[in-house]
């Protein structure tokens, strides 16, 4: 496998950067690649949901990115800037690196970020970007902060300083071209309840837009992959099942 650190120079943001895990291709085929955002209430970049989700989605032949995005106290939209930058860079290497699909991915906050690129790719905040380039093929959202309606507050004031909330809250900016989207949270989730989920849930199926969305019963916030490697000894084993339902729903969807 080749690991990269890609630098990213994005225009009015500040430069980041972008790790690369590229498995070995045994034979030149092509292969899908997600662009993974960890959370951290945009206060952090939790490394539990970027390196460990990047090893997991790699073992099964996908190229996988791991963004190291601005926190507060830099506030929106150099974040998804710079995520659109990542997307545009993984786009132009499509070929060399024998890309089809290109996924983005979110934890939590990032999860935010990652539905904000999905829903405002062609509004003007990025309009100095080619829509078509850093739209993303299809979302992966991990238990995402939404809305500011139930909100996770830190989020959204780290996120926005003294901004509304309710301006990016993305339930209220689907379209019928916000790219199919799989969810996951958990029922226990106390740190960012299951309606922001629910929200975007039923705004994608009201655009007509494809959605697989999965509520587990148990599990607190911040799962990652569900196991004790990454829990501390304390996973939920019925919910590591994620990795895999997303796997089997690409393939459902996208091949």
């Amino acid at each position: 496998m080749q690991i990269l650190n890609l630098s990213l120079q994005p225009k009015n943001a500040p430069a980041t950067t972008l790790t690369a895990y590229l498995p070995d291709l045994v034979e030149p085929k092509p292969r899908q690649a997600i662009v993974i955002c960890p959370g951290g209430g945009y206060a952090f970049v939790s490394p539990r949901e970027g390196e460990p989700i990047a090893l997991t989605f790699a073992a099964q032949g996908m190229a996988t990115f791991v963004l190291d995005y601005a926190i507060a106290p830099v506030h929106y939209p150099i974040a998804l800037r710079q995520l659109a930058e990542a997307m545009k860079m993984v786009r132009s290497h499509a070929d060399e690196w024998q890309l089809t699909q290109i996924f983005v991915c979110g934890f939590s906050a990032g999860g935010h970020l990652a539905a904000s690129l999905g829903t405002q790719y062609d509004q003007p905040v990025l309009a100095d970007y080619d829509s078509a380039i850093i739209r993303p093929d299809g979302m992966l959202l991990a238990y995402p902060v939404i809305t500011g309606a139930i909100a996770h507050r830190d989020s959204f004031t780290n996120l926005l300083g003294s901004g509304d909330a309710e301006d990016q809250s993305l339930e209220n900016q689907v379209t019928a071209q916000t790219p199919p989207t799989f969810i996951w949270t958990t029922a226990d989730d106390q740190t960012v309840p299951a309606m922001n989920s629910l929200l975007f849930v039923e705004a994608l199926q009201q655009a007509g837009v494809e959605v697989e969305f999965h509520l587990f019963p148990h599990g607190r916030h911040g799962m990652s992959l569900g196991t004790d490697w990454v829990n501390e000894d304390q996973g939920v084993p019925h919910a590591t099942s994620w990795p895999q339902l997303f796997l089997d729903w690409v393939k459902v969807t996208f091949n």
